[in-house]
């Protein structure tokens, strides 16, 4: 038996309901501060941790009940692919099922990277024994060394408003070292305020060293990240493919939003479609979040925009792509934070102080 997360969501007449768009995470969001996240919000979720604890066991892999309650967080633990995915997959779905459905209606979810496996499992798109099959398998597949990697680099002012300028300058700099014979260089992830780049070992050196320093921080290598969403993934999209058939995948009981911005809905999905956008496209492919979030409210008007934990580190970037097409009304940081204030839109469930809006669940202290 599993659980389903949808299993009520017609019993509420949407028309008392806020509409709400679900924003799922990507790998980076489980750090030092979320560590126990799973016990502190979601000890009541035995079902859900265990069957996944049990899956893992089959793979010889440590469960993620004892990865959330190490005693201690650890880089060399809680960061690669095989621990992380599974783990934030659980801390996420946890959290969507926790969404008081007698006050808010879902009408879409959609994620970054990552993100886009949990935001199919939270609209059934994968069952929850395919979600885990299908995280845990792709999240594995490096398990024995990283392909390439990434690097993070703002391309924004301090009032969160995207600089075109330095946009085109990112990109002249990924034309420039992929000229490089031995170099390969691309964009990853397009992140609100952030250009996520990725390749391998010599384009990423010869990228920090062309790509002015800023705050004595960015450009800033992600630990334990591959080159995702690049073509040196094309062996690990081959595998997926191999590994992870058809018929693990359905059509969604939500609509999704993918890192193109095009629209899955439940009745005009095509199951073999879907199954090679996610294992062969958006494995290969940029990952445009900005674009996602900005299809999804466009096209679904929500009256709030929930961003799924762990961690908050999506927030920012989720209101830097609302900012960008002036949502909400926001036109810059400074509104944002105002209007945050006053009657919060972006709701981060890995934020203490935003999760009581959305759910009735306590937690333990």
């Amino acid at each position: 038996m599993s659980f389903n997360p949808h299993s009520d969501q017609s019993k509420h007449g949407s028309a008392e309901r806020e509409r709400v768009v679900v924003v799922a995470p990507g790998r980076g969001c489980y750090n030092k501060t979320e560590l126990g996240y799973l016990v502190k919000y979601h000890a009541d979720k035995k079902q859900l941790v265990e069957s996944i604890d049990h899956f893992r066991a089959k793979q010889q892999q440590a469960a993620i009940s004892e990865l959330d309650q190490a005693k201690k967080y650890s880089f060399k633990l809680h960061t690669p692919g095989e621990n992380a995915s599974a783990l934030i997959y659980a801390c996420a779905l946890a959290d969507f099922m926790d969404i008081d459905q007698s006050r808010y209606e879902v009408v879409a979810v959609t994620g970054n990277s990552m993100g886009w496996y949990i935001a199919m499992a939270c609209a059934d798109a994968l069952s929850q024994p395919n979600a885990i099959e299908v995280i845990n398998t792709m999240g594995s597949m490096m398990a024995d060394g990283l392909i390439g990697g990434q690097i993070i680099y703002p391309v924004m002012d301090a009032h969160w408003q995207v600089n075109s300028q330095a946009k085109k300058a990112v990109e002249q700099v990924i034309h420039q070292v992929s000229q490089i014979d031995g170099c390969e260089l691309y964009l990853s992830i397009n992140l609100g305020g952030y250009q996520v780049i990725a390749g391998n070992e010599a384009g990423l050196s010869q990228a920090v060293e062309l790509l002015p320093s800023i705050d004595d921080k960015y450009p800033l290598r992600l630990y334990n990240h591959g080159a995702f969403h690049t073509p040196l993934m094309q062996d690990i999209s081959q595998r997926g493919q191999e590994l992870l058939p058809v018929h693990l995948f359905q059509a969604p009981t939500i609509p999704m939003v993918d890192g193109r911005g095009h629209l899955w809905y439940p009745l005009s999905t095509d199951i073999r479609q879907l199954h090679q956008y996610t294992l062969r496209n958006q494995v290969v492919e940029p990952y445009d979040f900005t674009r996602a979030i900005q299809v999804a409210v466009k096209e679904f008007a929500p009256d709030k925009v929930i961003v799924l934990g762990p961690g908050n580190t999506l927030g920012g970037a989720t209101a830097q792509s609302l900012i960008d097409i002036n949502w909400f009304a926001w036109a810059d940081k400074a509104s944002f934070s105002t209007a945050q204030v006053k009657q919060p839109q972006l709701i981060s469930m890995g934020d203490e102080a935003h999760r009581h809006l959305i759910t009735q669940r306590h937690f333990v202290t």
